[in-house]
């Protein structure tokens, strides 16, 4: 239930996002504007904030779980890449894109604020292994994915905002260093916008497209349905037969239900991927998981 309110309030600020963009008193490149200061400011806040907030004691066991988890989540979502498309019918152009929809979920734009709202900041420790990897990936299979092979992954992209903040974060938790009363309600502060700004961002993005598009493509809501429904429920009902820790499981189920990730649109255009295809893909799994995420959490749990 907490996650469903958690997921209708973030469907609602998605909406103004979409509905203001179509009165025209938000535009695209004022959607990117806000991508910056999401991307930049308020998402790496959310890690740091996680830690120098946290009153609660975690135990360094439970952090190396989940650490165990993110190596093991990347290593399923890269199997799964080889098979997915092929299993769907894919044409053969259109694989690479369909890869990294497949692997990389939005833990950013979604997953973090949602943690964050339905079990509390301290929870986001446990999400920034998923995060660190996240960068790692990205920057370097998933841009050799999209050109096939052709380009390697530029590794300077993974020393990146989002990676650092995620460093700081294990180094505050592990060290315990005393941070001054301004940063905390700083890094507090800046955190809070990250939900708002980023469905507010995701709903402009999707502003720019036929709805109707989205919901004719019978390969893509193959994909999503498997990715947001299937995949997680199977993933969740094996996890928790291993981990005690409900928390740790709570966390997981967001990561693996989460949609595809906006970074899989962005560097597609970039790289030479189908940015159409890719885009329609992100906003498709993020309408459909506003329903999906509680579904699959009350499968589970």
């Amino acid at each position: 239930m907490v996650l469903l309110q958690q997921m209708g309030i973030l469907f609602v600020y998605m909406m103004i996002g979409y509905v203001a963009c179509k009165k025209e008193y938000f535009d695209q490149e004022f959607g990117k504007k806000l991508s910056w200061l999401v991307v930049n400011v308020a998402n790496p806040m959310l890690a740091i904030s996680a830690v120098v907030n946290n009153e609660e004691q975690i135990a360094k066991k439970d952090f190396y779980v989940t650490v165990l988890l993110a190596i093991c989540f990347y290593a399923f979502f890269l199997i799964l890449a080889q098979i997915l498309p092929r299993l769907i019918g894919v044409q053969k152009s259109d694989i690479g894109v369909y890869k990294m929809m497949t692997t990389f979920n939005n833990i950013g734009f979604m997953g973090f604020p949602v943690i964050a709202a339905a079990y509390g900041n301290g929870a986001l420790i446990y999400a920034v292994p998923f995060s660190i990897m996240f960068n790692i990936l990205c920057y370097t299979w998933g841009i050799q994915t999209l050109c096939g092979g052709g380009e390697k992954g530029n590794w300077k992209r993974i020393i990146n905002i989002g990676t650092i903040s995620g460093i700081i974060s294990i180094v505050l938790f592990f060290m315990q260093i005393p941070v001054p009363k301004m940063i905390c309600s700083l890094s507090a502060g800046l955190s809070n916008l990250t939900g708002p700004l980023s469905m507010l961002v995701i709903g402009i993005s999707i502003a720019a497209m036929e709805l109707k598009d989205l919901f004719t493509d019978v390969k893509l809501l193959k994909f999503a349905l498997i990715k947001l429904l299937a995949v997680p429920v199977a993933a969740m009902l094996l996890v928790c037969q291993v981990i005690d820790n409900r928390l740790i499981c709570e966390v997981f189920l967001v990561m693996m239900a989460t949609p595809a990730a906006s970074m899989c649109a962005m560097l597609s255009q970039q790289y030479g991927g189908d940015y159409e295809l890719a885009a329609k893909g992100v906003a498709l799994t993020t309408i459909l998981s506003v329903v999906t995420m509680p579904i699959v959490s009350e499968i589970v749990f």
